[in-house]
């Protein structure tokens, strides 16, 4: 359920099987209460590990995996931090994918942010 205390920051990232980082940059302070991400196709090879960082420490229970096998255009996939997830206004969130996969694939992260 959402409150009037949500917002919402969405980024892109180009593609998850180059290993690299996307930054998103912060307006306002809150806790990161769900992390929600989306592919454009499938992937191939391996699954992928995307992690996220604020300040160069890990969000507790935010890691996702999105898994190669049966992963096609649409595939929704979810996390729920549980700690280290506090963002401060004009902070960044960072977006790590390990490249483990194969196939060029866009993703878009929603992050629910509850001040």
């Amino acid at each position: 359920m959402r409150t009037l205390n949500d917002y919402f920051l969405t980024a892109k990232v180009t593609d998850i099987s180059t290993a690299g980082s996307t930054f998103v940059a912060v307006p306002d302070g809150g806790n990161i209460v769900k992390i929600i991400t989306t592919i454009k196709n499938a992937i191939t090879t391996a699954d992928a590990a995307i992690t996220f960082e604020i300040g160069n420490t890990a969000v507790t229970n935010g890691a996702i995996t999105v898994t190669q096998s049966g992963s096609a255009a649409g595939d929704v996939d979810t996390s729920v931090p549980t700690a280290a997830n506090r963002v401060e206004e004009d902070g960044t969130i960072e977006i790590i994918s390990d490249g483990s996969s194969a196939t060029a694939c866009e993703m878009i992260v929603t992050f629910v942010i509850r001040r």
